[in-house]
């Protein structure tokens, strides 16, 4: 199982003149953009960029003169070179590539370079400098600059809005044709995707944020493609298979065996967290009610379990281990706890101020209920914080 890395990663240091960062360019009978876009990015490269690049061109069964070509450009280009593989899929091709690499920083871009390259240097900085562990450009951040048809717009919104409400992803485009991933990460992520195709993506982002990596994204201006040989309505239903696939298998917790990461398993091992801690809070209270009176009684008790509460999610019901962000996870865990002191002692004062001698039975059921209001706040909070490993842009 991926355990999350600590919050302060070590930066990648490679030999002097080994390669840094290797750009895969998945490709699938694009005889007609593949030298222009090649040509292009090597360029760019020789411009200035600060770190050693090798372009890497991986045809995946094309038919056409692809092929040709990128050898070719593999002669020519002393940045270049060029594999071939004999089965298609752009996912297929990117585990191929990304595993046999040596270099540190893995990035794979679309042929048609859709995507501005000079957000290329601040994709890869967060890698190379140990700050996140993925990095991906996002077409749907507001200092983004798209320019695309409405279909296609329409299209991608709806499915990252589907991804945040059936996986409750953190990242806010899975789709676009711009990423990068540390080496060391990758071959932890690879050998768990199972699709090779489109969803491949998508797959690669739900993982990492259920391991509690951490994605930054990169806002990129990005042109649409008018070419595009991609079938819409044929990826629409991968995808949706995809989502389907990931949905049971988390459930099931087959996917990233080890600690199910599904709302249920969260939820189930959530309760069994609150029921032992519900206990453990009314055992103190009671304990020390008769010396210290209710409100400073229940402020201790909270104390002490909102503690115990937060470091026994982290570890089973999250699935967080390590000590990254463990400071934010506790100060995350207090937060709620103030909510719930909040109304657990609002409830006493409101109760004591009704009534000036309540009965003890009546006390002790308005705080379970006041408790279970906390709880609740409590496990939308944590699983929103212990999920959220999004860096801001």
């Amino acid at each position: 199982m991926i355990e999350r890395p600590g919050l302060l990663a070590t930066p990648v240091a490679v030999p002097e003149l080994a390669t840094m960062i290797e750009i895969v360019v998945p490709v699938h009978n694009e005889e007609a953009d593949l030298e222009a876009s090649v040509r292009r990015l090597d360029g760019f490269l020789a411009e200035g960029f600060p770190y050693s690049v090798r372009i890497t061109i991986a045809d995946n069964a094309s038919t056409d003169r692809t092929w040709p070509i990128a050898q070719r450009l593999a002669e020519q280009l002393p940045r270049v070179r060029a594999v071939r593989l004999e089965r298609k899929g752009r996912g297929h091709a990117l585990k191929a590539a990304w595993s046999a690499s040596a270099a540190p920083i893995l990035v794979y871009l679309d042929v048609d370079l859709s995507t501005d390259l000079r957000a290329l240097l601040p994709l890869v900085a967060p890698l190379i400098s140990g700050h996140s562990d993925l990095a991906i450009g996002t077409r749907l951040s507001r200092s983004s600059r798209v320019v695309r048809g409405p279909k296609r717009e329409f299209i991608s919104r709806s499915y990252n809005l589907i991804l945040k409400g059936t996986l409750a992803a953190s990242f806010s485009d899975a789709q676009c044709g711009f990423k990068a991933i540390r080496a060391s990460v990758a071959a932890e992520l690879l050998p768990l995707i199972e699709d090779d195709n489109w969803f491949f993506d998508t797959e690669l982002l739900v993982l990492a944020q259920r391991a509690g990596l951490r994605i930054y994204e990169v806002p990129v201006d990005w042109i649409d493609d008018l070419d595009s040989r991609v079938d819409v309505l044929a990826t629409a239903r991968e995808d949706l298979a995809g989502i389907v696939r990931l949905a049971k298998g988390f459930a099931r917790g087959t996917t990233l065996p080890g600690v199910p990461r599904g709302l249920l398993g969260q939820l189930i091992r959530f309760g069994g967290v609150g029921v032992l801690s519900t206990l453990a809070y009314l055992i103190l209270y009671l304990g020390l009610r008769e010396v210290t009176g209710p409100q400073l009684a229940n402020l201790v008790a909270l104390v002490i379990t909102a503690v115990a509460n937060t470091a026994a999610n982290r570890r089973l019901t999250f699935g967080v281990r390590g000590s990254g962000r463990l400071i934010l996870h506790h100060a995350g865990g207090l937060i709620a706890f103030v909510v719930g002191l909040l109304l657990t002692s609002g409830s006493l004062w409101l109760l004591h101020a009704t009534l000036a001698e309540p009965p003890r039975g009546l006390e002790i059921a308005v705080l379970v209920l006041a408790n279970a209001m906390a709880t609740l706040v409590r496990f939308l909070s944590l699983r929103q914080l212990m999920g959220r490993h999004r860096s801001h842009e």
